[in-house]
């Protein structure tokens, strides 16, 4: 399939998905290319970042290796949790593409159709628990004031049953999807048109 194919059937002809050329399917490497076709299998679409990053290869699989290792692993924080980290800090960095790619996906594994924007708009007044507002005020935090992180925030995320993992977590998460945003800010990503619905039922 090619990329205009691709774009065809995501409803995005009219609207690039990136500022930079995509490359055609057949012109991937192998790994790749089998990447991209088990995530259109599973999603039935393919997410633009897929696409975007695929001018790079080499960058595309460091970027995604080191995504997965914090996103699909066991860990104190559930996915939901990881998932409300990126959409207040993609809100703060101003990364429409993560806001309404991650939102869609918080939707989905909060099973609740209303946290994605509130987290996104103003997280503080969002229906998170006690435990939550922590883990965000702390991501908050490290996305913008990192120098100023101090033992007392590590307390504060303790008291609500943090582990020193957990926290490494919260912060490399946030790390993480600090470069995704500003990559995707730089490249003009644009969010695919199907994410704005998912999880809204």
């Amino acid at each position: 399939m090619s990329y205009l194919a691709i774009q065809s059937a995501s409803s995005m002809s009219d609207f690039p998905v990136s500022r930079y050329p995509v490359p055609e399917l057949e012109a991937l490497p192998d790994d790749i290319r089998q990447r991209i076709l088990d995530v259109q299998e599973r999603a039935g679409f393919i997410p633009n970042v897929f696409l975007a990053l695929a001018h790079r290869p080499e960058e595309f699989r460091a970027f995604f290796a080191y995504h997965d290792a914090l996103m699909e692993k066991d860990s104190g924080l559930s996915k939901a949790e990881r998932e409300m980290i990126v959409v207040a800090t993609s809100a703060a960095n101003e990364c429409q593409y993560c806001v309404v790619a991650h939102g869609a996906i918080l939707r989905i594994r909060a099973k609740n159709p209303l946290i994605a924007d509130q987290v996104a708009t103003n997280y503080r007044k969002a229906d998170l628990t006690g435990r939550q507002q922590a883990m965000l005020d702390f991501a908050l935090k490290v996305c913008g004031n990192a120098q100023a992180v101090t033992e007392s925030d590590y307390e504060a995320l303790r008291a609500h049953g943090f582990s020193e993992e957990d926290i490494w977590d919260i912060g490399a998460i946030t790390a993480f999807f600090a470069l995704s945003n500003r990559m995707a800010n730089l490249v003009d990503m644009r969010p695919n048109d199907e994410f704005y619905v998912m999880g809204r039922d």
